[in-house]
């Protein structure tokens, strides 16, 4: 039997490491869509509120509301909360794979 492949006790063999890399992408992948979602949503959220400041100033004569005022803090904002999500997600992801890598992986054959 090549290296890498294990034989199950349902005679299927499968190549653990490759399964493994895979599903180390997928969870990657899915931290880069999330970090990319929730700092997006932070910047949306923030031209929002610029965008009702502005309004609200025109309405009442005061002068313009100044964008930088809202998009910058709105940044670094998104840029902590979005990484934060994203290594929470990496952590619970990498870490239930370790816990999945140990065990039996073997243990029902896989779908064809």
């Amino acid at each position: 039997m090549p290296a890498g492949l294990t034989a199950c006790a349902t005679g299927f063999t499968c190549d653990n490491r490759f399964m493994i890399r895979v599903a180390v992408a997928l969870w990657i992948a899915w931290a880069v869509i999330l970090w990319n979602v929730v700092f997006d949503h932070v910047i949306v959220v923030a031209g929002r509120a610029y965008l009702d400041a502005a309004n609200a100033a025109v309405r009442q004569g005061l002068p313009f509301a100044h964008m930088d005022d809202f998009m910058r803090p709105a940044v670094a904002r998104g840029l902590w909360i979005a990484s934060g999500s994203a290594a929470a997600l990496l952590a619970v992801g990498l870490t239930s794979l370790a816990f999945a890598a140990a065990g039996d992986a073997c243990a029902s054959p896989p779908i064809r």
